[in-house]
């Protein structure tokens, strides 16, 4: 991380986080230690480095230094389980953990049952029998040689969601690292003097990549909020920190719009809005640009790209479209079949290639040959390419419902029911009926009172029925206080999937 200083930027603010501003000479002056410290406790090139520390900058200091020498930084889940932590430091062989305060009880909890034991040091910390990272450091030296390199050798990890079995640890490049500038540089012309916020945590790929490594590649600064963020925090940070670049998810958005907090100068003074995650209804980008004056700008990625893939730029973003290739992505649709899929207007399986593709999957062969095929990444969403080459997102793969024999996908009527303005949020599931057949259920938050939601229904099923084939038109549609999330804000569709069973479980048989 050395091109600001050879820019210049040696006083110039790298990192803001509650009252204190860490300039680049600073960010590299206790990297180094950092980096003496991981050495100095044994770290070698190639050992893990596992970090459960919140969005402060000892985390950043911790991170560049391991990669200053070598070794393998792997920030993990801040809402982890006690099993999946002993899970994470198994799985990977940490040769050093670093906890934040807060998460020492729960390493205690597994501590003695692991094979092997990682040298522990802690941030924020008061007792727990673990030295401080940063009293280490002060000890140390602040220089430090980097190690070279070579492109494909691994520089971080990064351990996906889990949501469908133990978590697998996502094994990035050096390549990945010094690909990071091109979407933020490229796209959206950031550099110098621009202050970059991200509502999600700095394990996520979202933000990891673009709010840390692309935002410091650049030149500049980076806006840290240590406590998870709710919508009247995140607008906070954006009132006092003035951000230029905000990235947040669809979830965020709407938060903020019902928070009523987004009429202000600063969410006007906002250059580019930036959401990922899941899909952005149309709606949700009009709404937001009636009352802040600004596009939301779509994209997605994968923790398997650390970067997005596709996107939304300034001169090229159209409502419910998640945008076109980003700077160096190829991508192709294969079909159901395993064809290419050439016409426009039809669904197919997104495939990447772009230099941030990951290796690879931790000790997990053969689900790396699955989706990682000759520089290639499978990413198991389907979309569909319109005339103009814009690419609508239509849902992951495994949510493609067979109805009546043909392939639904739950996105495309999910965007008709949210062109309801009474409709907040809307999810579509499959869920079997007493014939075991799949059918579809509709979940959403909407307006309260039974004669509203009545009335929602019969506006719904007469919108539905007259744009969708009638097989695509939910015969069940269920209101909810709030759409079950995951830590990253999207939809929890198994949960939904199990309330609709339950529903259906319940309903009067009919008699024999």
């Amino acid at each position: 991380m050395e091109p600001p200083l050879t820019r210049g930027q040696h006083h110039d603010v790298a990192i803001l986080c509650g009252d204190e501003a860490v300039t680049y000479g600073q960010v590299a002056e206790r990297m180094n230690r950092a980096g003496n410290t991981l050495r100095t406790l044994g770290v070698e090139k190639g050992n893990r480095v596992m970090m459960m520390v919140l969005d402060r900058p000892e985390l950043v200091y911790a991170y560049l230094g391991a990669l200053k020498i070598g070794a393998v930084p792997v920030a993990l889940n801040l809402r982890l389980t006690a099993e999946d932590l002993a899970y994470s430091i198994a799985d990977s062989g940490c040769a050093v953990l670093i906890l934040d305060g807060m998460f020492v009880g729960l390493y205690r909890e597994v501590e003695d049952g692991l094979p092997v034991k990682p040298a522990v040091v802690t941030t924020h910390a008061e007792g727990g029998g673990f030295p401080d990272l940063m009293e280490l450091a002060a000890a140390e030296s602040p220089d430090l040689d980097a190690v070279r390199m070579a492109a494909d050798e691994p520089a971080f990890w990064m351990y996906s969601s889990g949501t469908t079995g133990k978590p697998k640890g996502v094994v990035h490049t050096q390549r990945t690292v010094f690909t990071s500038p091109r979407h933020l540089g490229e796209s959206l012309g950031v550099g110098r003097g621009d202050r970059i916020y991200c509502s999600s945590k700095l394990f996520f790929a979202f933000s990891l990549g673009h709010c840390l490594l692309a935002s410091l590649h650049l030149g500049a600064t980076t806006i840290l909020y240590p406590d998870w963020p709710d919508a009247k925090a995140v607008a906070g940070v954006i009132s006092k920190f003035k951000p230029t670049i905000v990235l947040s998810v669809p979830t965020f958005y709407r938060n903020l719009l019902r928070a009523n907090v987004t009429g202000g100068e600063a969410f006007r003074d906002v250059r580019h809005y930036i959401s990922a995650g899941e899909k952005l209804p149309a709606g949700l980008f009009e709404e937001w640009q009636a009352a802040t004056g600004r596009p939301i700008l779509e994209g997605i990625g994968a923790t398997e790209t650390c970067f997005l893939f596709i996107a939304a730029t300034p001169g090229s973003h159209k409502a419910g479209r998640t945008g076109k290739p980003t700077p160096g992505t190829k991508v192709k649709l294969i079909d159901d079949q395993g064809e290419l899929v050439e016409e426009d207007d039809t669904p197919g399986v997104l495939w990447v290639r772009m230099d941030s593709v990951a290796q690879g999957y931790w000790n997990l062969d053969d689900k790396t040959r699955a989706v990682f095929k000759d520089g290639w990444y499978c990413t198991s969403d389907v979309f569909v390419r319109d005339s103009e080459g814009f690419y609508e997102y239509h849902g992951r793969g495994d949510d493609m419902l067979k109805i009546s024999g043909q392939w639904v996908a739950p996105g495309e009527i999910e965007t008709e029911v949210l062109k309801n303005p009474r409709v907040a949020e809307a999810a579509v599931v499959g869920v079997p009926n007493e014939d075991g057949l799949i059918r579809l259920a509709l979940f959403m938050v909407g307006p309260d009172g039974a004669a509203d939601r009545s009335a929602v229904e019969q506006e719904l099923t007469d919108h539905l029925t007259s744009t969708l084939s009638i097989y695509k038109c939910p015969r069940r549609m269920y209101f909810v206080d709030a759409m079950p999330q995951t830590a990253t804000g999207k939809i929890q569709r198994f949960a939904l999937r199990r309330l609709a069973e339950e529903h259906e479980a319940a309903r009067p048989q009919p008699a024999a």
